[in-house]
């Protein structure tokens, strides 16, 4: 059997971690007065009346006010309900940036989930791209809380919400209760291997790629596998997407599946394997717009001497191996045939990557860089780095920006030799 959810953090070799005990009640947090919580015990009673209540007096808890909020709380409510209340308010706090205010001091978390689970904006857009290709129906393997769920309910899609961890699955169930969406989501216990979607349009899996050590990068350690999840999306009816790692290999990327790397505010979020759509076609997508780049099949740009403008394509764009794509758009080529920042004489503005004007160029010299950003009054120091093995902020120590001014320093190579390159980004 294999646990793929976020909420337990294992995977499916018993070398990885700790195996659940009975019920999946596998994972215990202590809080202010020490004392245990599981997240199973925990979820079932802050559900019950005076948990409810109990969870809305302490919503807004300072984190440092948290042991006096705990002692005062204990005289008349049970000490493991107080824990369970403080511990899920911290949570619906951290949740906010994923979830936004509203949802999230309404939603219902596990530690993990919170990690693990997918950012409202992702999931929104993917649930659009799936309402798009005509799906009606989903079958969601690996729910995890529900966040993506939620998402393809609020586009007007029917899901069965999968998941066998105990804890997550209440969770999942709780969320859908408290948005107003039980009528379009079903939540199932259960090992995901084992249920049957042969009645919905389409299947979307998340794999738990979680173990005990921490993350997992071969797919096929995924929980389940890579490769079970590819033939479950084989066999749906319309369409199917796998949640996969941003660093999968490109190789790795079945030949039938259309790859997408997607990127939220500049960071990039996740991978997602599509199929039903064109096979072996390869994207970026920036959220919000969204704006997606397509693969055109574009040979490595040549290397150059760099130019007034440095483009730094967004992160999306790199994982997809677009940077091609993006250097044929502003018409430059590379400073250094293996860093992925692209060089040109001319501003042409583009949404897949940030432009820079540069005003110096030299050898990495960090004495002569130090002088250069005092000459210029320099105190808001950027640091980015590509290609190199100093680290932003051994640089930022040694240099001791000070002054009234702002600069970008790019640590990188240029034609193969260490160069540094100071320049400020183009408004």
């Amino acid at each position: 059997m294999y646990d793929c959810s976020h909420g337990a953090g294992s995977s499916q070799s018993p070398a990885v971690g700790p195996r659940p005990t009975p019920r999946g009640r596998h994972t215990i947090h202590r809080l202010a007065h020490n004392v245990p919580v599981n997240d199973l015990d925990a979820l079932l009673a802050l559900l019950t009346p005076e948990g409810r209540a109990l969870l809305d007096e302490v919503r807004d808890t300072d984190p440092a006010r948290e042991l006096a909020v705990a002692t005062r709380l204990r005289r008349t409510h049970p000490a493991e309900l107080v824990s369970a209340a403080l511990g899920q308010a911290r949570l619906r706090q951290r949740a906010v940036a994923k979830f936004g205010e509203r949802d999230a001091g309404r939603m219902f978390f596990t530690p993990n989930g919170v990690e693990q689970s997918t950012r409202a904006s992702v999931a929104a857009y993917r649930a659009e791209r799936l309402a798009a290709l005509g799906v009606t129906s989903v079958a969601d393997l690996c729910c995890g809380i529900g966040g993506d769920a939620i998402a393809l309910a609020r586009a007007g899609i029917r899901v069965l919400a999968v998941d066998r961890d105990p804890a997550t699955a209440a969770a999942a169930r709780a969320n859908t209760e408290a948005l107003g969406l039980g009528e379009l989501i079903e939540v199932r216990e259960a090992d995901v291997t084992e249920v049957e979607t042969t009645g919905y349009d389409a299947v979307f899996v998340d794999p738990a790629r979680r173990g005990g050590r921490g993350r997992i990068f071969d797919p096929e350690a995924y929980s389940p596998p890579l490769s079970w999840a590819v033939e479950a999306a084989r066999t749906a009816p319309r369409a199917a997407a796998l949640k996969v790692a941003p660093g999968i290999p490109h190789e790795a990327v079945p030949t039938d599946a259309e790859a997408e790397w997607i990127s939220d505010g500049g960071d990039v979020k996740e991978a997602v394997l599509w199929f039903g759509g064109t096979p072996g076609a390869v994207r970026a997508t920036l959220l919000p717009g969204p704006r997606t780049l397509l693969g055109t099949g574009l040979p490595d740009p040549e290397v150059r001497t760099p130019g007034r403008y440095l483009y730094e394509p967004d992160g999306a764009v790199i994982r997809a191996h677009l940077v091609a794509e993006v250097a044929a758009q502003v018409g430059g080529g590379l400073l250094d045939a293996t860093i992925a920042y692209v060089t040109a004489d001319e501003l042409l503005p583009t949404p897949y990557a940030t432009a820079y004007e540069i005003t110096d160029r030299m050898p990495f010299n960090v004495k002569k860089l130090k002088a250069l950003l005092r000459e210029r009054g320099v105190g808001n120091l950027t640091v980015k780095k590509r290609g190199s093995a100093v680290e932003p902020e051994e640089l930022r120590r040694k240099v001791k920006p000070e002054g009234p001014n702002a600069a970008t320093v790019f640590m990188t190579r240029v034609a193969g030799a260490p160069t540094m390159l100071i320049g400020h980004p183009v408004r």
